[in-house]
Formats: structure tokens, C-alpha cells, sequence
């Protein structure tokens, strides 16, 4: 079984990032778990790094059970929401994302400049950024409708794929670890 935590980068229930992260979720294959991490916006500003507050102790301790980690994200003003880059803060020093596979699902408008930015920031934690598990849905709202059903059939093909991809990945980092 594949543990993937999956981290959106919006805190509406009814975003675009959200209703992404549904539909992968009810199409992921059954030798996969998917857990939804929904606190971010619990978690404080990034201040101290010596002093991790509880809530920050069990976003890590969350990051470090899962196999596989999947962000999908809107692009916020050209860039990050300030919840996730928040959050991922807490973990620059810490070493919860190093060579962890981790996809990275942007559903924006646009959202070229805001999947770069985080592809930069996963690069500089180390992080194990999966291809096949990476991907950006500009105009994501002409692709999907209210409660998430996704209406683009190319799109559904590649979200049945990107959770393999994370499990394949983890399940080498299992064998060579």
C-alpha cells in the first residue's frame, strides 16, 4: 500500500484545487491511500525554527510516514498561496521533503509562474519532484463543473495516471532504502 498526503494549496473547500484533489482521490488505484491534510491554515507563521508548535510537529510528523506527497495548488498573484509556501517554510531546514516523491498538480487560470515558482521552492528542500506526477491544468474551471466531475476527458486520463507514477516512485525509494 502507497501513502500519499495530499496537501492543497487552497483553504476553500469549493476551489478549483480542491474539487482536483476529489477527483484524484475517487480515481487513485486501490493499492493506493490518499489522506487529506486540511489544517495549513492552522498552522502559525513561520517564525522560529527551534521552536516547532505542536500543530508543526504533526504536519511533519505526517510528511515523514507518507510514501508520496501531492500538492495541487492554485496559482495565487503569480505565485504561491501564502498557506502552502507557509507551511513548506516550516520544513526548509528539517529535511521532511528530502528525496520524498512528491507531484505537483497546479489548477489555475493560468498558473505558469505560479508551477515554477513551487517547482523552484521543491527544488531548493530536496524535494523529488515526480514528472509524471507533475502537471499543470490552465483553465481548470472550463475542465471541471461544480462538484468536481472532471468534463475533460484528457484530463481525466492523466489524473488515473499521476498517482501511479508516485506509487511507482516511492516504491523504489522503499527498495533502495
Amino acid at each position: 500500500m502507497t501513502r500519499i498526503l495530499a496537501l492543497s494549496g487552497s483553504l476553500r473547500q469549493n476551489s478549483s484545487s480542491n474539487l482536483i484533489l476529489q477527483a484524484i482521490t475517487s480515481l487513485a488505484p486501490n493499492d493506493v491511500d490518499i489522506e487529506r491534510y486540511d489544517n495549513l491554515g492552522d498552522l502559525p507563521h513561520f517564525n522560529d525554527p527551534e521552536a516547532d508548535p505542536a500543530s508543526v510537529q504533526e504536519f511533519k510528523r505526517k510528511i515523514r510516514e507518507a510514501d508520496a506527497v501531492l500538492i495541487c495548488t492554485p496559482e495565487y498573484a503569480f505565485g504561491i498561496p501564502g498557506t502552502l509556501k507557509n507551511a513548506i517554510d516550516w520544513c526548509v531546514g528539517t529535511g521532511e521533503f528530502v528525496s520524498k516523491p512528491v507531484g505537483l498538480v497546479t489548477a489555475s487560470s493560468q498558473g505558469e509562474k505560479g508551477h515554477a515558482a513551487l517547482l523552484l521552492v521543491l527544488s531548493a528542500i530536496s524535494a523529488n519532484v515526480i514528472d509524471e506526477s507533475s502537471l499543470l491544468i490552465s483553465f481548470v474551471r472550463a475542465k471541471i463543473d461544480k462538484e468536481g466531475n472532471v468534463k475533460d476527458q484528457d484530463l481525466l486520463n492523466i489524473l488515473k495516471r499521476l498517482t501511479f507514477g508516485l506509487s511507482v516512485a516511492s516504491d523504489k525509494k522503499k527498495d533502495a532504502g
